[in-house]
């Protein structure tokens, strides 16, 4: 039966391309759907199927059907992408961009300043395993390596080091 229906398609039968249409839309719209947003998909998924007609005679009854009809849907996925606008908007609109945090960089500044005045209050070993972890970016085993101290002992500085942070930051509810 799919051979018939290439041979037909590539043939120029009009009942073909329906036929075309009903077996393989829903591969078509599911293909399209990774590139175009929901309210374009059928849209371009008729716009796909025109080019098929247009295209029948390229098509060589021989090969996948299916492959031929992504193929298409592809470049007009990406002709449907390029022809698009992007949306702008005026940059004294925009604020200004979020940290890593989520938060603008001005609203960390003082919690900064707090992080670094208890980072003060504790112990010289459990500062340090807590600066080369969070602002050095090493993992346990590298602070160990580089202290040439055993892997427990950083753990357990980092562990002590951030509940003493933690009962700094903490504000006494009075």
């Amino acid at each position: 039966m799919t051979d018939n229906l290439n041979v037909r398609l590539a043939g120029g039968d009009d009942a073909a391309l329906a036929e075309c249409f009903h077996a393989h839309g829903s591969l078509i719209r599911s293909y399209l759907r990774r590139f175009v947003p929901p309210q374009e998909i059928e849209d371009l998924q008729q716009v796909v199927f025109a080019e098929v007609w247009r295209s029948r005679h390229r098509f060589d009854p021989a090969r996948s059907l299916p492959a031929w009809l992504i193929g298409i849907a592809h470049n007009r996925a990406v002709d449907h992408l390029r022809a698009r606008t992007p949306q702008t908007v005026p940059l004294d609109v925009v604020a200004d961009p979020a940290g890593a945090d989520g938060r603008t960089h001005g609203d960390g500044l003082a919690e900064r300043d707090q992080v670094q005045r208890a980072l003060a209050e504790l112990p010289a070993p459990q500062r340090q395993a807590i600066e080369l972890a969070y602002y050095g970016e090493l993992t346990q085993r590298e602070i160990a390596e580089k202290l040439s101290v055993p892997l427990g002992t950083v753990k357990a500085r980092t562990a002590r080091g951030l509940r003493r942070l933690s009962d700094i930051l903490t504000p006494v509810a009075a």
